[in-house]
């Protein structure tokens, strides 16, 4: 029920802000207009079932009788995880189909690529799906709030898991080029300080790229006895495939974006993945240990639903 609690939240706001002022758009006595784009197709296209789960809960919402009598219009575009694509839906979102807020948007390459220009529009930016550290900047973005923990925070956990778990290993990190990948290698050098340069070796990949192969085996070729992947779940999967694929047996963490069991483990080989860490904070509806719990079982119902009302376009 948190998305419930949160939209709730959000479109009170709104409609406080509403009868301030009547231009306001995206709110009618019957509705308000929600905005957001995922990555349905692209090298991220795995991430897109958070999008899929927002259009499930909210029909169902609806369904209910919505939030204090008005339905809630979801309009959802797909970015292919490009940031040329994000900013063009963003401002059709925005000038186009004329939304009350943006919620939940997901990708940070997107969302860097619009976060100056929906603050400059004073558009409420709510819950973006990142955890990028420059994002929590409210001086700069004062319309945007996060949806995820820090990357920082995140990275700086698994900096001193791995130190106290392996105190002397060298620490391989495969990244994201991008604000995602890099706020994870400057948790490291936040944490580790001047041991950073003696004990960590990176590399970084491009989404564009077709695979990470070559990454792994470089990295591996250092001599690192621990190794953390910092993206998304295709390269994750990808990751974990060639580690098992070279035999290299190292203390191996996951971020909690590429953490999903079916998005990552399952694509990976799950006896490939014996053994890999990762932090997470939600019940994965893909690990068959939640397979009774009764949040859990209510999610397929939810996902049957997407068809019908699904406003993805």
């Amino acid at each position: 029920m948190l998305w419930k609690s949160i939209l709730a939240a959000a479109i009170g706001v709104t409609i406080v802000g509403v009868q301030a002022r009547a231009e306001t758009p995206g709110v009618t006595g019957a509705e308000v207009k929600v905005g957001a784009t995922f990555p349905f197709s692209g090298p991220a296209s795995p991430l897109s079932n958070t999008g899929k789960g927002l259009i499930a809960y909210i029909n169902s919402i609806n369904d209910r009788g919505g939030i204090n009598g008005r339905k809630i219009n979801l309009i959802t575009y797909d970015d292919a995880y490009s940031p040329p694509k994000t900013v063009e839906q963003t401002r059709k979102l925005i000038e186009s189909d004329e939304v009350a807020f943006l919620f939940g948007p997901l990708g940070t390459p997107g969302i860097s690529a619009t976060i100056k220009y929906v603050n400059a529009k004073k558009v409420p930016h709510l819950f973006v799906v990142s955890g990028v550290t420059k994002f929590t900047n409210f001086v700069e973005f004062p319309m945007t709030t996060t949806g995820l923990p820090s990357y920082d925070t995140e990275g700086r956990i698994y900096a001193k898991y791995i130190t106290q778990a392996r105190p002397d290993a060298k620490i391989a990190i495969l990244y994201q080029n991008d604000d995602l990948g890099k706020d994870f290698v400057n948790a490291f050098k936040g944490y580790l300080k001047g041991d950073f340069d003696k004990k960590v070796v990176a590399s970084s990949y491009e989404v564009t790229e077709p695979t990470i192969d070559s990454h792994v085996v470089k990295l591996k070729s250092s001599g690192a006895e621990a190794f953390l992947v910092a993206g998304t779940p295709k390269f994750a999967a990808q990751a974990i495939k060639k580690v098992d694929e070279i035999g290299w047996k190292p203390l191996f963490l996951i971020n909690l974006v590429s953490s999903s069991v079916s998005s990552t483990i399952v694509p990976a080989g799950p006896e490939k993945a014996v053994g890999i860490v990762a932090a997470t904070i939600f019940k994965d509806p893909g690990d068959k240990k939640w397979a009774d719990d009764p949040g859990i079982k209510w999610l397929p119902r939810l996902f049957r639903e997407i068809p019908a009302g699904c406003r993805h376009r």
